[in-house]
């Protein structure tokens, strides 16, 4: 009997799927009171994608919080522990808030700009804040953000040598008028609430026998700690100040509004211009680019979301309007992601020259 011989095939193998490729970025965060629930969503977005890393974040003012929040968040439990961590912080900031008289009613909350200009009672505080200062009509400086600000981050944790993110907070130094970056171990609730002191509200922050103010003044955000403190050279801006709006202001309110979003932007588009000629320098094999660092940078806005909406809503911390935000947020990170992340490490999606310069 003949011998039956059998043939045998080697079973097909599926492709093993590539593993996902992890980007390291910069975070540099915008400060603008509750606008900062804005970037709660986008940081939200970003930390379900793992493709993702962040080795540095500057931050101001409501971006000083998220960071902080964030940080902490990464440090004592990972992605998931910090979504929840900047979750409970922005519901504590909008349960501190119910205290106070400027808060919306339902009928508020119809208007499409969420501001509070009508409302009697903002307008006797609007006033208030005109005639007296932080020191005559709240002599207690009384602060519902730092007892929510405490009870959601360890400071300790971030001050160690092991933590995750490096974490670079702008405060504006009163007497001096420079720019403070507090960086690591320097990390407290002080430091936060310096970048977040707006003069008009509350008590400059003393830390080191200094006089802190809002870092919005010099730095919103400061980058130049992410270009010497960090090794990425990607850096993701989140915008929550528009920089462009098509009509000229024209009432007092809306006057004043623009100047404070100039005056907030000046300080970034300064650096921007330094970026731009440090890498046409790079670009261009000029001389005296040796040694110099090329940064990519990038862009995360809604000026659409932000525009429509009046300096007064940086006041509103309901929770409805906190949500609104977050949701804006995490819809232009997900756009940013699916239509930006093949450029990190590889070149700006942000045309330096035409949007800052």
């Amino acid at each position: 009997m003949d011998a039956v011989v059998t043939e045998t095939r080697p079973r097909p193998t599926r492709a093993r799927p590539a593993a996902a490729e992890t980007k390291t970025v910069n975070l540099a965060l915008q400060g603008g009171g509750a606008h900062g629930a804005f970037t709660w969503g986008v940081l939200d977005r970003l930390l379900e994608d793992e493709r993702v890393a962040f080795e540095g974040i500057s931050a101001t003012s409501a971006g000083a919080m998220n960071a902080a929040v964030c940080a902490f968040g990464l440090a004592a439990g990972g992605r998931e522990r910090a979504r929840r961590a900047l979750e409970t912080f922005w519901m504590g900031v909008s349960d501190a808030a119910c205290w106070s008289p400027v808060q919306p009613s339902w009928l508020d909350r119809l208007q499409e700009n969420w501001s509070l200009p009508w409302s009697p009672a903002f307008m006797g505080f609007d006033l208030v804040t005109r005639l007296l200062s932080p020191y005559e009509f709240n002599p207690l400086n009384l602060n519902p953000l730092r007892q929510v600000l405490e009870s959601v981050v360890d400071f300790e944790l971030l001050r160690r040598q092991e933590a995750p993110v490096r974490l670079f907070l702008s405060a504006t130094n009163v007497r001096t008028g420079r720019v403070k970056v507090f960086a690591r171990e320097e990390l407290s609730a002080d430091a936060v609430l310096a970048s977040a002191c707006l003069p008009f509200l509350f008590h400059a922050v003393e830390i080191g026998g200094e006089a802190y103010w809002d870092g919005g003044y010099m730095g919103n955000p400061a980058i130049f700690p992410l270009i010497y403190g960090c090794e990425a050279r990607d850096v993701v801006v989140v915008h929550i100040n528009p920089m462009e709006r098509p009509d000229v202001p024209r009432t007092a309110r809306d006057i004043l509004n623009r100047v404070n979003e100039i005056s907030f932007n000046s300080s970034l588009m300064r650096e921007m211009r330094a970026i731009h000629f440090v890498t046409s320098l790079i670009d261009g094999g000029l001389g005296g680019a040796e040694g110099m660092k090329r940064m990519l940078i990038h862009s995360i806005s809604a000026d659409d979301v932000m525009a429509p909406l009046t300096a007064t809503s940086k006041l509103n911390a309901d929770r409805i309007f906190l949500r609104y935000l977050h949701d804006a947020g995490r819809r232009r990170a997900q756009e940013w992601l699916a239509e930006r992340f093949a450029d990190l490490g590889e070149r700006s999606s942000v045309d330096i020259g035409a949007r800052y310069l």
